[in-house]
Formats: C-alpha cells, sequence, structure tokens
C-alpha cells in the first residue's frame, strides 16, 4: 500500500486531501468512488439539493459541481505535468468557480452525469500514466506537485467534500 512518502512532491496544506486516501491504490480509488458517489447523490430528496447547513456556505448542488471543477482542474494538471510542459499553472479561486458554476439552475441528475462523466476520464488519464509520469513534476500557482499526489488529492477532495456532506447537511 502508499503511503505519504510515496506520493512523491506536494504543498503541506495538500496533506489534509491526501491523507484520507493514502491507504489505498491510486487507480483502484478512483474506480472505487464513482459507486458511492452515485447511491449518495442520487438518494438525496430533490428538495434537499438547494440545503445549506449554515449562510455564506454552498448548496448540495454547488459541492457537487465544485468537486466535478476541481477534478477538471486537477486532472488537467496532472495530464501538462505528465508532459513536461514547463509553464506554471495559475490557481483557481474554488469561490468564483461556486458563483458563477450555474449549478443551482441545474438538474441533480445533470450534476451527477457529469460528475461521473468527468471521473470516467479521471480514471482513464491516470491508467494511461507511466511510472515515470507518475513520478513527473510540474508547477502550479507558486508550488509543485507530482502527477501521483495530484490523483490522490482528487480522490482525497472527493472523500473530504463526500464526508462534509454526510457529517454537516444531513443531521436530522
Amino acid at each position: 500500500m502508499p503511503h505519504m512518502q510515496d506520493m512523491g512532491v506536494y504543498p503541506p496544506n495538500f496533506n489534509r486531501y491526501i491523507s484520507l486516501v493514502e491507504d489505498e491504490e491510486l487507480n483502484s480509488i478512483l474506480k472505487k468512488q464513482p459507486a458511492e458517489s452515485s447511491a449518495f447523490f442520487n438518494s438525496i430528496p430533490q428538495d434537499k439539493w438547494l440545503y445549506k447547513y449554515a449562510e455564506n456556505k454552498w448548496t448540495i448542488k454547488e459541492v457537487l459541481q465544485h468537486i466535478t471543477d476541481t477534478e477538471r482542474i486537477f486532472s488537467f494538471r496532472a495530464l501538462v505535468f505528465a508532459r513536461k510542459d514547463p509553464n506554471t499553472f495559475p490557481s483557481f479561486n474554488e469561490n468564483e468557480y461556486a458563483k458563477n458554476s450555474n449549478a443551482n439552475d441545474r438538474n441533480p441528475a445533470d450534476l451527477i452525469e457529469e460528475f461521473l462523466a468527468v471521473r470516467k476520464s479521471t480514471q482513464l488519464l491516470f491508467e494511461s500514466f507511466s511510472d515515470e509520469q507518475l513520478n513527473a513534476i510540474g508547477k502550479a500557482s507558486s508550488y509543485e506537485m507530482s502527477v501521483k499526489a495530484v490523483g490522490y488529492m482528487i480522490a482525497g477532495h472527493f472523500t473530504h467534500h463526500l464526508k462534509i456532506l454526510k457529517e454537516r447537511y444531513f443531521t436530522d
């Protein structure tokens, strides 16, 4: 099983995500998560999707869109890092993305379908990487990160938000 020291290079603030999935094989967890997410998201009643547990927090729709947007961005980073692109890629403001996502105007089934499509793409991308590519390092914003660490960050970010949804949005 992999452990933190096997993840390669990543900034310390990503440890909160990576530590949630560090004991699992990357391709295995990327394949496993869609089934658990699909069951969970499909069980949410229609009238709950716009619920926020506190002022200035995201709705369930916005959380799911955030997970999808983040996975897209980080998969792109993994691709360019694996292909040894020398450019530094910009950070993104998750709150601006959420505010401008139109998630609350979308059908929950479409949001679920989009996440599953993005995850399938992520799975295929990471399955295509050689060991050398998984260990490649690229730069985004002010930090360096290995492709493998990006993959674990994607999986851990999903786990983190699913846990928040279960603990804070479904307390009754």
